[in-house]
């Protein structure tokens, strides 16, 4: 039966903690991932970086550069252990400030990925076709499982180790942790997400917008209609209430379980939202898309929290309201200004005119860095935003970045010229 949209506005106020949005990506958020204790987050892009990012400052902690192409699919494990995959088809595993483990490669893109209920195993979807259950720990083989018929787009585990998998095919398939067959469920549209609940269900969506509760026998509980688009993301409360859901259209909405009807409809991106993820501690919800950007929400009055334009975004510092200003925007999240600022995940750029690539006190540059004769100057600079940093400083750990916009550039240029000599 398919239940019909029912929306209903809370005027519930909670206190939850605001902070600008995330801004750092050099293209749009793939996917995102917040650690147990609500410290960390993490997220995978376009730009073929990860940025570990410090939630309570609002800054970037680190760039995590190793793939080739985009950043599809992150996970935070209660050690502080990271994994991500992406369009390159390499699982890494970081651990530290040690180089990253390349676990194993798929033949196409890896799409999603999901933790074990004992974090002992990854599983990944990858548009070869192929589940892979990879372990963590030890000698032990992968185990890939075959039976969709073309790309799988999202996987999960239930509470009691079954896996679950959804793809292009239209079908979700179980896979039983003893390695038996399990229910296979056709389903009118291809499916491009998935999560699980603690009380065992499956809940999938897909390319005709409608939200699938499946119990973990194969049947279907429950239909929620939201938005005739496809869907590209899902993410579940910590306490189990609400399903979060993305739309290619740019929407969010968030269903309650128990009424099994839409409850808030979000919409603040005119671009794809392609991540979701709640905070396990205060509950915010975290929707990283196409232009960038990671927005947040109250997901029980559906208020953006903190909203900030774009020369505020992701800086301690006053940045002021020019065109340059709203173009370091970006930067802000991994570089201050000022003398007394200090290194984030990149160096400070005071007094960065004039001074050579690789010296700025106190920072652990990459490597390639120190072959590279470059003088920082403002033609370097726009150089390095005109062509990109993976073309420009090859080896970087910087995002990629380009500002095609002469106009653009100059600003920029004219904005470090009067911010970073004060």
């Amino acid at each position: 039966m398919r239940i019909p949209l029912v929306i209903v506005f809370f005027a519930v106020s909670v206190a939850l903690p605001a902070h600008a949005d995330f801004r750092g990506h050099g293209g749009p958020v793939r996917a995102l991932a917040i650690a147990s204790d609500g410290e960390t987050m993490l997220s995978g892009s376009f730009d073929t970086t990860a940025i570990v990012w410090d939630k309570a400052a609002g800054v970037a902690d680190d760039v995590l550069r190793f793939h080739e192409d985009s950043v599809n699919a992150v996970a935070i494990l209660d050690d502080g252990r990271k994994l991500t995959a992406g369009q390159d088809g390499r699982i890494a595993l970081w651990d530290g400030d040690s180089p990253p483990v390349e676990l194993g490669r798929h033949d196409a893109p890896v799409v999603a990925m999901a933790l074990a209920p004992d974090e002992k195993a990854v599983a990944t979807a990858s548009w070869d076709g192929t589940v892979r259950v990879t372990p963590l720990e030890g000698d032990e083989p992968s185990r890939t499982l075959d039976g969709h018929e073309g790309n799988v787009n999202a996987v999960a585990f239930l509470p009691d180790g079954t896996l679950v998998s959804a793809g292009y095919d239209l079908t979700v398939r179980f896979w039983p942790p003893d390695g038996g067959s399990g229910p296979v469920v056709t389903l009118p549209a291809p499916q491009n997400a998935l999560v699980a609940t603690r009380d065992g269900e499956a809940i999938a969506a897909g390319a005709d917008g409608v939200i699938r509760i499946l119990a973990a026998r194969g049947d279907i509980v429950a239909e929620i209609e939201t938005v005739p688009v496809p869907v590209t993301a899902l993410a579940i409360s910590e306490d189990q209430a609400t399903v979060a859901s993305a739309a290619v259209d740019g929407s969010v909405w968030l269903i309650d379980r128990m009424s099994q009807g839409v409850r808030l409809t979000l919409q603040d991106a005119d671009s794809p939202v392609w991540s979701l993820a709640f905070d396990p501690g205060d509950g915010t919800l975290y929707a990283g898309g196409g232009d960038r950007v990671i927005r947040q929400w109250n997901p029980r009055t559906g208020e953006r929290l903190n909203e900030a334009t774009g020369s505020e975004a992701g800086t301690g510092e006053d940045l002021g309201d020019s065109r340059g200003a709203e173009v370091f925007a970006a930067c802000s999240a991994c570089h201050t200004l000022g003398e007394d600022g200090g290194n984030r995940a990149g160096p400070s750029l005071h007094g960065i005119f004039g001074r050579p690539i690789a010296s700025a006190p106190g920072y652990d540059y990459s490597p390639a860095f120190e072959k590279l004769d470059i003088v920082w100057t403002p033609k370097t600079v726009s150089e390095l935003f005109e062509v990109g940093p993976n073309h420009y400083t090859p080896g970087t750990k910087m995002p990629e970045q380009r500002i095609t916009n002469p106009e653009d550039r100059a600003a920029l240029i004219e904005f470090l010229k009067q911010r970073t000599t004060q």
